[in-house]
């Protein structure tokens, strides 16, 4: 979870024939690369209007990273009277690798321009030994915790939202079902290029096809990850928002979906499933533009697009109504 000034990327891995070994010699060398100045060309350099630092967060039976931003203005103005600064909590693409960093050029943004608090979780990352329930476990928990502990926080829990990408999407889509049914009332959840498929039907839909060997994402890595995420025994669907039972109810979505991505209809189809089931939701399409694009700000111009609309989607869901 540390950064460092310079890093060299790992040379891709054989995803099929990784040994668990291997898996994690990869992401750690892949972290610190993506965590590294090395790459802040790529990935965006993070607002100056926001600070910066890691925390910990107690959660039962272990202790989590989070990255905070926080606007330097910190508590003043409208949030304080309000009763604090809305709440983000957002969770990073990759899955089985992927840090919080990689990240700060949008999360900083929503916190120093909302303003808001982003909590950015470090879930567990998947492996033989944490299947996807756990970094499941970790964004819902990590909620929880920030929710319950509000003013030590200094934000308004009547103001939360969720935004995750990729895998950190289906993380926050998953939160939110929970969030519903345990009376946590939130106000967004933004979805960016997300996977909420993870059972057999994964890689049916046709833009993991017509997208298979994307330069951000193949399908050998969705191999990978599916066969990570939910081991022999687990039940994929209920780790696959795409199919859970009920969709209504929940906190109004943006669905932000790049075309050119093996997982782009992951997102059109459960847009579809949130707006047949009665919830608000916004589907917006980047043409030409990958997977994890929103990360890569330095060499894909749709990102640009893409972080303005999810601050407006923000900016209008987390407004103050008193």
């Amino acid at each position: 979870m540390s950064e460092s000034t310079t890093a060299e990327r790992p040379p891709e891995p054989d995803w099929l024939a990784m040994t668990t070994e291997e898996l994690v010699a990869y992401r750690d060398a892949e972290n610190r690369f993506r965590a590294s100045s090395a790459i802040r060309a790529m990935t965006g350099e993070p607002d100056p209007g926001a600070t910066i630092r890691w925390e910990k967060v107690a959660l039962p039976g272990r202790e989590l990273p989070v990255r905070v931003h926080r606007p330097v203005t910190g508590r003043d103005g409208e949030g304080v009277r309000r009763g604090g600064l809305p709440l983000v909590i957002h969770v990073h693409g990759g899955g089985f690798v992927g840090t919080a960093v990689q990240c700060d050029w949008v999360t900083s943004h929503v916190a120093a321009r909302l303003p808001a608090v982003v909590v950015s979780v470090e879930h567990r990352l998947v492996d033989p030994d944490h299947p996807l329930s756990a970094a499941v476990d970790d964004g819902w928990d990590v909620l929880q915790h920030v929710v319950r502990h509000a003013a030590q926080w200094g934000v308004d829990p009547e103001r939360t939202a969720v935004f995750g990408e990729s895998c950190g999407a289906l993380i926050s889509a998953l939160a939110a079902l929970r969030a519903r049914e345990a009376g946590l009332g939130l106000r967004a959840q933004v979805l960016v290029n997300p996977a909420v498929d993870v059972t057999g039907s994964m890689l049916d839909h046709a833009s993991a096809a017509e997208h298979a060997h994307t330069p951000t994402l193949a399908v050998p890595q969705l191999r990978l990850f599916q066969r990570l995420a939910a081991p022999p025994g687990s039940d994929p669907r209920a780790l696959s928002p795409l199919y859970a039972d009920d969709l209504t109810g929940l906190a109004p979505a943006l669905v932000v979906v790049p075309t050119h991505d093996p997982l782009a209809d992951h997102g059109r189809r459960y847009a579809e499933r949130l707006r047949a089931a009665g919830t608000p939701v916004r589907l917006t399409e980047h043409a030409e533009a990958p997977h994890a694009f929103l990360s890569l700000p330095g060499v894909v111009p749709q990102a640009a697009a893409a972080r303005a609309e999810i601050f407006d989607f923000l900016r209008a869901s987390l407004a103050d109504l008193g």
